[in-house]
């Protein structure tokens, strides 16, 4: 399942990959122009129509890639995070988030720093979650799962 928002930062990792390659072509003429050239006064036309350009492009391209490849993390984020929590209207006809676990039973997974309700997409099905200690919980060192948003009440 891909987003709109996918599709839209494909151009800019393709325009980066472009930039970054063009820069890299006009870098490579401009030294191959400069190193052809004895004097420094014939040497600043390449360095001014060719590598100042090709080193600008490269930047450029850098930055397009980095803003391309954050913006596809964020989008993932947001595509999982529409799968976790479900969303189903009311009789007024707004949506309103609808708890994801009701389960009455607290789990934890040993070694995690969370507690969840039994019913959790985090901990439902694996073998290794075990009932929460209440110790635990009670020292602080177990924090409720943001997802399920368990009671703070344990047997």
């Amino acid at each position: 399942m891909r987003t709109s928002r996918l599709r839209t930062v494909h151009p800019v990792l393709w325009a980066g990959w472009a930039a970054l390659a063009a820069g890299a072509v006009l870098c490579a003429v401009g030294w191959y122009g400069v190193s052809g050239e004895r004097f420094a006064e014939r040497q600043l036309p390449y360095l001014a129509s060719c590598t100042v350009p090709g080193a600008a492009l490269i930047i450029s391209g850098a930055v397009l890639l980095a803003h391309g490849r954050s913006s596809i993390a964020a989008a993932r984020v947001e595509e999982l995070y529409g799968l976790l929590v479900a969303a189903e209207a009311d009789e007024t006809g707004q949506t309103a988030l609808a708890p994801l676990a009701v389960s009455g039973e607290l789990l934890m997974v040993p070694g995690g720093t969370l507690w969840h309700r039994a019913d959790c997409p985090l901990v439902a099905g694996k073998a290794v979650a075990v009932p929460v200690d209440s110790k635990l919980v009670a020292s602080g060192e177990l924090g409720p799962c943001p997802i399920c948003e368990p009671a703070e009440e344990t047997d």
